[in-house]
């Protein structure tokens, strides 16, 4: 559009769009982790599969499974196969998908496009969360241990999921069959459908208001200009090839066994190759992740380094040339599964980070501690379930300290850790503590981030299932930098003794009145700690974050 006003105009419409679905999805759902962790994402695209917009909360683990499994619905359901009122959906990994318990739904938004008489779909809504259960070896989705896809939950291919008259009565029948909680699926279901239905109709308008051609033009600039500020960023960079790998701590199954990711970053031509040529390939454990996922995580890393007002979208993606050896660990094939995606994905991530640390040394960061996932349910019916995140702390960067217990992460919503009382109000458990853990920072000239300790107290019996990593392997400081503190999961039984578990664990049975303590890495520090600010270094022992001993130990100053 010529008129920039009209223009800008356009594209925040579009946004919001996706962001009110997204919020629909929040304020409809049924899942504990979606009402209090708001974590729903939206997005709309158009008929050719192009990544137009996403919501304000959307997380690009889940705006690129939606770009990529969006071909693959067309593929079995053509354009003119479809009726206005149709939604669709699937969950397959190998097609674009995340894992089981995340549920894709894309709605077709009809218009008169060229000579063809009639309606077509001319753009797709779409939504996506992590429904409260669909079967597997644990609930609500965790599987730490599957050798095999089928061990984690019920695989959906592209189906119709509702038309006008409401949801078809088949596919209900078998997501209820499926979930150790049918009633809060099918209500997260219906949310979703929701908030299809609210983009839709705001597309709808735009349509009317700009005309299907003056919109299809708008959308065209929007992408080119997108595209356009990304390659100017990318020329910023320095010209070159930068290698970078990181390790996996363990698949579960062998414990003493390491798995690598690797990758080439190549910077010239106002554009990013990204190769991950060498990575390991797919084992039979939960710590494979489909292409979607690990797309997520390559253009995350990326755009770390680029202007972070650049919009995501379709233009984005142009600059970016991302390389994923099919049958590595990410880019599993059927069968090994690939619910442990955060394993592989975040060291995807972190080996970009790395590279482009060589690359920008100005921007460097040291490694991180990451998000370590759980669930927490109960041993039988009713079912209850809680299942949530906590984070490690951010590595130092060049001219900052890391921040605590936040993780550099790229896959959740506005607020994945639900607040204490909600969780204690649905499920039979106190919250006993939350704090951050003194001197888990990796130290250095820029300390990393601490880790966090959360304790878990249960009144009733339970099972608890865990899928950690960086818990054997401490993400390593940069230029003379000491790691992170290494996290853990733990059992406080009922002598008060306390014993640590692996990091990969299914369903271990807790009784009512013991505790289960999750404690997250810290970040890795940035430089010698012998360079710290003695003016840093006594902020940090009036906050508690370093302590007196290891200022003597780490930074060797004493305070006593």
């Amino acid at each position: 559009m010529t008129d920039p006003l009209t223009a800008e105009v356009l594209r925040n419409a579009l946004v919001v769009a996706a962001e009110e679905a997204s919020i629909v999805v929040v304020r409809s759902a049924y899942s504990t982790f979606i009402v209090e962790g708001s974590d729903a994402s939206a997005a709309v695209l158009d008929a050719r599969g192009r990544l137009i917009a996403q919501s304000m909360a959307t997380t690009l683990m889940n705006s690129m499974a939606l770009k990529v499994a969006l071909p693959e619905l067309l593929a079995d359901f053509p354009l003119d196969t479809m009726r206005p009122g149709e939604v669709y959906a699937l969950n397959d990994a190998y097609r674009g998908g995340v894992h089981t318990n995340d549920l894709l739904v894309f709605r077709p938004v009809f218009a008169q496009t060229g000579d063809r008489a009639g309606d077509a779909p001319a753009y797709f809504t779409a939504t996506m969360i992590h429904v409260s259960d669909l079967g597997g070896l644990s609930a609500g989705g965790m599987a730490p241990l599957a050798t095999d896809i089928f061990l984690e939950g019920l695989q959906l291919p592209p189906v119709r999921l509702a038309t006008e008259q409401g949801l078809e009565p088949a596919v209900e029948a078998i997501l209820k069959a499926n979930s150790r909680t049918p009633d809060k699926v099918m209500g997260d279901v219906r949310a979703l459908v929701a908030g299809t239905a609210v983009a839709a109709a705001r597309m709808e308008a735009l349509i009317a208001e700009y005309g299907v051609r003056g919109l299809a033009e708008g959308v065209t600039d929007y992408l080119d200009h997108t595209e356009a500020r990304t390659r100017a960023a990318l020329a910023e960079l320095p010209e070159g090839r930068f290698a970078a790998a990181y390790p996996i701590d363990d698949d579960g199954i062998e414990q003493d066994r390491a798995h690598h990711v690797r990758v080439a970053v190549t910077l010239g031509g106002r554009a990013a190759v990204l190769d991950f040529a060498g990575t390991d390939p797919q084992v039979p454990a939960a710590i494979n992740a489909s292409a979607s996922q690990s797309l997520a995580a390559a253009v995350f890393a990326i755009r770390c380094f680029l202007d972070p007002a650049i919009p995501m979208n379709e233009g984005c993606l142009r600059a970016i040339d991302v390389r994923l050896p099919e049958g590595s660990l990410l880019n599993a094939r059927s069968p090994y599964p690939c619910g442990g995606r955060y394993v592989p994905i975040y060291a995807a991530m972190e080996a970009v980070f790395q590279a482009m640390s060589d690359a920008v040394p100005e921007r460097a960061i040291a490694a991180s501690g990451i998000l370590q996932p759980f669930s927490i349910a109960a041993v039988g019916a009713p079912y209850w379930i809680h299942l949530s995140y906590d984070f490690g702390g951010v590595g130092a960067r060049r001219d900052l300290d890391g921040p605590d217990a936040t993780g550099v992460h790229f896959g959740i919503g506005r607020n994945s850790v639900p607040q204490v009382e909600p969780v204690e109000s649905r499920c039979p458990l106190i919250v006993e503590s939350i704090e951050t853990i003194q001197d888990s920072g990796g130290p250095g000239r820029r300390r990393g981030g601490l880790g966090s300790r959360t304790v878990y107290r249960f009144l009733a019996d339970c099972h608890v299932t865990t899928r950690g990593d960086r818990l054997r392997l401490a993400p390593p400081g940069r230029e003379g930098g000491l790691p992170g503190r290494l996290g853990g999961f733990y059992r406080r039984r009922l002598d008060g003794t306390v014993e640590r578990l692996a990091s990969k664990v299914n369903n271990v049975r807790f009784a009512a009145g013991e505790a289960f303590i999750v404690e997250t890495t810290g970040g890795g520090g940035l430089g010698p700690p012998g360079e710290r600010d003695p003016e840093a270094l006594l902020a940090d022992l009036d906050a508690g974050r370093v302590s007196p001993e290891g200022a003597g130990r780490d930074y060797g100053v004493s305070f006593q």
